[in-house]
């Protein structure tokens, strides 16, 4: 089950959510950003036992 998930943009954290029990094992969590500069966009789970996974996306604003 997810408890943690962490959204950063250009290393500085653009979004958080602490999930509790009651929310399903499978969350969808939908967030806005708006993104002004060029970067990474990086997105990070942790889950009950405290295993995390991580993945990452460039963004290239003109």
């Amino acid at each position: 089950i997810i408890r943690r998930f962490t959204c950063t943009y250009n290393g500085e954290e653009v979004f958080s959510a602490e999930l509790f029990p009651a929310v399903s094992a499978n969350p969808f969590i939908a967030f806005t950003l708006v993104a002004t500069t060029s970067g990474t966009i990086d997105f990070t789970w942790t889950d009950d036992a405290g295993k995390t996974q991580t993945a990452s996306a460039e963004i290239t604003v003109n």
